[in-house]
């Protein structure tokens, strides 16, 4: 049997194989656009709604609200916060990375995953760990301590996989030059690393900006906290509103801040042949400080509270596993996590598909408008979301759909990352080639597509009900009423010092965390190609 290549496709059939053209997507390219463009324009409720309460309020209104001494003193503690945090974070997140990436640190293998185990544990659940061992923390420096022992992962994970994957023969170059090891790191290894910490930095900033438990735990008032005391105590709307603007504008600030940091220049290797393994460097007589060092300080970060977790549980004793509590908050949270996820993961599909496969400046700006949502605190998506159903959807308030929606415009870029990972790995080819065989689209992205980037949207899934499982400030402002997840029991129990009864929630948001702390861990060494 021969085939005539030059006869035309038979009607309604595909032959876009060989030509470098996309695939048809599932609905078609205009169905799946205006299905990223509602999505983009409603992840921009939150931001929109600042700017209508901003406007709205007035100017007179606004000047007395913003410009005043409490609003000062609490920029003032953030500021603060902000400046002293992030350098520590850069400083032992790239300190850390660099003792198990490049020298022969003893069981550097087990310090690598060592040092990224803190972020299991949620920032407030750290706070209750060291409020138990010393009830009199307060203040700035309590603040700076726990903040920095939680958020100090996030630059180490990007700093350990940039180490891996950068190029030796220009330290070596660098080295035969005359520079020591110390110049060759500051000057060769450390601007290399730029990326890595504008946006570990950036991280770390925005989640100082975000979090409420923690700092409420000590008494350290915060712009979150001042927010949320101002809106439960008072329902005082219009103060809260401004002082959410204010965050937002501190957060679009640390964006631009974090772009010009990040720079222009280009960090990727060029060349021929297969890039060397990284030389590791003899520590001698710095062997024992750094184990020790590394020992201390995990030890305060992980141990910690893990430590007084299981103390609590045993002070606790049975009593405390009552199971009337402990399950229906356990269900609620599989409940909502499992709910978030799929709709989340679902969500992002459209945007990923645009993005890998009709990549434009479109596209772009779709995808860039989730990213700036998903960096505003949760509590002023709460807000948002408070104010828009009260006003124009009174029904949906306090309903779980409003509550699954604030989750999906969180954590939409958590799925979106994966998701556009994986894509990228789902030749096009194969897709195209089911269509000219005569597939429709939506059976060949199903049978082709959809297997092919099961195991990333299954990824991405994991990732945002990890988040959905630690949230705590969006869930107490929009559950239903009656609604208790882990989150918010392990607050309530914990705000009436009643310690022994908050374990178990802590212990168990601890056991959900780790997996899924390794899991990106793993995937941070597989990105960089170790």
């Amino acid at each position: 049997m021969t085939t005539d290549l030059s006869a035309p496709p038979a009607a309604g059939g595909t032959t876009t194989a060989g030509r470098g053209t996309s695939p048809r997507p599932p609905f078609g390219v205009p169905a799946v656009s205006i299905l990223a463009v509602l999505i983009a324009l409603f992840s921009l409720v939150p931001l929109g709604y600042v700017v209508y309460m901003t406007a709205t309020t007035g100017w007179d209104a606004a000047v007395e609200l913003i410009f005043r001494p409490r609003v000062g003193e609490l920029l003032l503690n953030t500021v603060l916060l902000v400046v002293f945090t992030v350098p520590l974070s850069l400083v032992l997140g790239v300190g850390g990375a660099w003792l198990v990436e490049r020298t022969k640190l003893r069981g550097h293998k087990i310090w690598a995953v060592l040092l990224a185990a803190p972020l299991a544990i949620p920032a407030f659940v750290n706070s209750y760990a060291w409020v138990s061992a010393v009830p009199s923390l307060a203040g700035l420096g309590s603040g700076v301590l726990i903040a920095t022992l939680s958020y100090f992962p996030l630059v180490y994970i990007p700093a350990a996989a940039t180490l891996g994957r950068l190029d030796p023969a220009i330290e070596q170059s660098a080295a035969s030059l005359g520079l020591g090891n110390w110049r060759v790191f500051f000057r060769v290894v450390l601007p290399q690393l730029r990326v890595a910490m504008t946006g570990g930095a950036l991280l770390v900033s925005l989640h100082l900006l975000a979090e409420y438990g923690a700092f409420a735990m000590i008494r350290f008032d915060t712009f979150t906290t001042a927010i949320m005391v101002q809106y439960q105590s008072t329902f005082n709307g219009t103060a809260g509103n401004m002082l959410a603007s204010v965050l937002v504008f501190f957060c679009l600030i640390l964006l631009v801040v974090e772009v010009r940091g990040r720079g222009t220049a280009r960090y990727a290797r060029v060349g021929s042949g297969a890039q060397a393994r990284a030389l590791r460097l003899p520590l001698h007589a710095y062997q024992v400080p750094a184990q020790l060092s590394l020992l201390v300080l995990t030890g305060l970060a992980f141990g910690l509270p893990v430590f007084f977790v299981l103390r609590w549980i045993v002070a606790g004793g049975s009593a405390i596993w009552a199971a009337d509590e402990f399950a229906p908050a356990l269900l609620t949270t599989l409940g909502y996590g499992l709910a978030g996820a799929v709709v989340t993961t679902a969500v992002a599909f459209p945007m990923a598909f645009l993005a890998v496969r009709h990549p434009s400046w479109f596209s772009k700006s779709l995808e860039l408008s989730n990213y700036v949502t998903s960096s505003l605190p949760g509590i002023v998506v709460g807000l948002a979301f408070v104010t828009v159903s009260i006003r124009l959807v009174p029904g949906v308030y306090q309903t779980a759909g409003v509550l699954v929606a604030a989750y999906v415009l969180l954590f939409l870029p958590r799925a979106l990352v994966t998701l556009r990972a994986g894509l990228s790995q789902a030749p096009k080819e194969l897709d195209e080639a089911a269509q000219s065989l005569g597939k429709p689209p939506l059976l060949a992205f199903i049978r082709v597509t959809l297997r092919l980037t099961a195991p990333a949207a299954a990824g991405g899934a994991a990732l945002v009900f990890l988040a959905i499982a630690n949230e705590l400030t969006a869930t107490l402002l929009l559950s239903p009423n009656g609604t208790r997840t882990l989150a918010t029991e392990f607050w309530s129990k914990s705000s009436e010092i009643d310690y022994a009864g908050a374990a178990p929630y802590a212990l168990l948001m601890i056991l959900l965390s780790a997996p899924m702390t390794y899991l990106l861990f793993q995937q941070s060494k597989k990105v960089a190609g170790q």
